[in-house]
């Protein structure tokens, strides 16, 4: 993966905006998707595009294939079902469990949902099924991902190594927050059959000289799940989810995977985020060379602090988000620079990239706000360089 000397080079979280006709194929559900498909490969080119024009250095699909950048995954493992109607079974689990209990009239309310309203609302794309593992887990997705790989590589054409590729999958540990084990003999063998499953999608990616950028917010989020834990009994259940995560990687160059985590970046208070000072020694164990972590939601935007306690293991790059989803506000390039700047002093320039807090193609308002706020990105990133290294 590219690192540079002279300049911070530029990236995002992931998720950005369909075009608008891809978007109306895609919301007209099944009926289209026939031509969502052929339509596809067209957008993928013209994202890519768009963010190379933009100045963005590490670029991706947009994750325009996908119905949900977790949920995904549910249709590329076979061995999965849902239970029949009215059968006795667990609800899906509360990723804002500890939120809803000190806030409950937000979240009785529908929480960040009824503010975001008259926003863009994707059909399914964050309703959490119960899902169950009634068999053998095995990963079915390999005509899936090889799509989505063709059309990166085709809109990668033609730029001539101008800029970098990545595509991202989602994490064991993420997958399994959706799920209910009725098939394997402990939960960590559950666990570990979806990580063996999921190792295919990502050997698939980088074998095709693609980067691969490893979604987990199941590392913080996963706190919120289970109000009663002490932080002790969350970092081991956290470090067997980052150990079932590296099994998943073996193999794979570390050079090649960049791992995004976030506080689940849903729109509400954040009040019981673990903070980041009590896993980040469980987040540089991943076996990844880049470091995404979110670091301009207003929650977690102190925590820069906590680098300087903490180094950066050796050859690592750190990508906090100096540009955020939780407001429509586009941030402003001097505001992105400084954030950059106080980042570079703590793990060197060198080590550094600029990264957004989340996917922000469906956390912000329209495309206009998401687009907005990745330019504003890249114009802080050239300010900061132009600081660091001198013009």
């Amino acid at each position: 993966m590219r690192r540079s000397t002279s300049r911070i080079l530029v990236s995002h979280a992931g998720t950005l905006p369909r075009p608008a006709d891809l978007q109306t194929l895609f919301e007209a559900g099944p009926s289209r998707r026939a031509e969502f498909a052929d339509r596809l490969p067209s957008a993928v080119v013209e994202v890519v595009r768009q963010q190379a024009a933009l100045g963005i250095d590490m670029v991706n699909d947009g994750e325009l294939s996908k119905l949900n950048f977790s949920h995904y995954a549910r249709e590329r493992l076979r061995g999965l079902e849902q239970p029949p109607e009215g059968a006795s079974q667990g609800s899906a689990r509360n990723i804002v469990a500890r939120d809803a209990r000190d806030y409950p009239e937000f979240h009785a309310l529908g929480g960040g949902r009824l503010r975001r309203a008259a926003g863009p609302r994707l059909p399914g794309g964050n309703v959490n099924p119960t899902v169950v593992c009634t068999a053998p887990l095995e990963y079915v997705g390999q005509a899936a991902t090889a799509a989505d790989i063709a059309a990166m590589k085709a809109a990668l054409d033609g730029l001539d190594g101008q800029v970098e590729g990545f595509l991202p999958a989602i994490a064991p540990g993420t997958i399994e927050h959706w799920l209910f084990n009725q098939h394997y003999a402990s939960d960590e063998a559950f666990l570990y059959a979806i990580a063996e499953a999921m190792h295919h999608e990502y050997k698939a990616i980088t074998d095709a000289g693609l980067n691969l950028q490893i979604d987990d917010p199941d590392l913080p989020d996963g706190w919120q799940m289970f109000p009663d834990m002490s932080v002790d009994d969350y970092r081991r259940y956290a470090s067997l989810r980052v150990e079932a995560l590296n099994h998943a990687l073996r193999g794979i160059p570390a050079e090649q995977v960049r791992l995004h985590v976030c506080w689940g970046s849903g729109h509400g208070p954040h009040y019981n985020d673990i903070p980041l000072e009590h896993i980040v020694d469980l987040i540089l164990r991943v076996d990844a060379q880049v470091y995404s972590i979110e670091a301009a939601n207003p929650r977690h935007d102190h925590e820069w602090r906590i680098w300087r306690e903490t180094k950066l293991p050796e050859g690592k790059s750190l990508m906090p988000g100096v540009v955020g989803h939780a407001t429509d506000i586009i941030e402003h390039p001097r505001l992105v620079a400084d954030r950059l700047v106080r980042y570079a002093e703590l793990v060197g320039k060198d080590n550094l990239m600029a990264g957004t807090d989340c996917g922000i193609g469906s956390r912000v308002f329209n495309a206009e706000i998401a687009w907005g706020k990745l330019g504003a990105l890249v114009e802080g990133a050239r300010l900061a360089s132009r600081e660091l290294w001198g013009d």
